[in-house]
């Protein structure tokens, strides 16, 4: 059952990045962790035709379990990322301003207090091959201690403890990157947050919104 629930719910959610204009073409995975399974998105499959059951279970090797289908390319960065974090689902996006950012900053400055929803500057992973563990292991490293990060010449990644979190921040990880585009084009100095500012809002948007019933 929850199989089920977890391939419904990575359809939808690559339906909702092709709907918001944050993916090209079949271009960007999605991913939910299930214990030691993976349910992962395949590859090459055209969103507006996927169905939960060409969506694919896998064990933390990359094994198949339950897939009819070849996984998304990206599958060792996704299984790399649930080995070295808590995460508990993850979306890979190729949106044009995160995008164009990657290939221009190293990181991106806290120079937006939304970049606290990631917990700190956002860093660019360097580019490797798509695919590959190389790539993994860079993604890996940009993300240690944040909620996402882009990836040189590629895309971007976030991360959350459930698929609605980790989808929640790609709008605005889109829209830090616009932003900072724009602050960086006009060529004036960027004003940025301190630290202590970024952790007060970390802390602030914890209780932001209205109280669980």
């Amino acid at each position: 059952m929850l199989h089920e629930q977890a391939r419904r719910a990575v359809v939808h959610t690559c339906q909702e990045m092709q709907g918001q204009g944050l993916v090209v073409g079949t271009a960007g995975n999605v991913s939910v962790r299930l214990g030691d399974l993976v349910v992962i998105s395949p590859s090459g499959v055209a969103y507006e035709e996927l169905t939960p059951e060409m969506v694919g279970v896998h064990d933390m090797s990359g094994a198949p379990v339950e897939a009819s289908l070849k996984p998304s390319s990206e599958l060792p960065l996704h299984l790399a990322v649930y080995r070295g974090t808590d995460a508990g689902a993850i979306t890979h996006n190729h949106a044009p301003a995160s995008t164009a950012v990657g290939l221009v900053c190293d990181e991106v400055p806290v120079s937006h207090y939304y970049s606290s929803m990631f917990n700190g500057p956002i860093r660019v992973a360097p580019y490797a091959h798509f695919g590959t563990d190389e790539l993994a292991k860079n993604v890996c490293t940009a993300l240690e201690g944040r909620h996402g990060a882009l990836m040189a010449n590629h895309g971007a990644v976030t991360v959350g403890a459930t698929l609605d979190k980790a989808f929640g921040l790609l709008p605005y990880l889109e829209y830090v990157c616009e932003v900072q585009l724009k602050a960086m084009a006009t060529g004036a100095p960027v004003k940025l947050l301190t630290q202590e500012q970024v952790s007060y809002t970390v802390e602030a948007l914890k209780g932001y919104g209205q109280p669980k019933q």
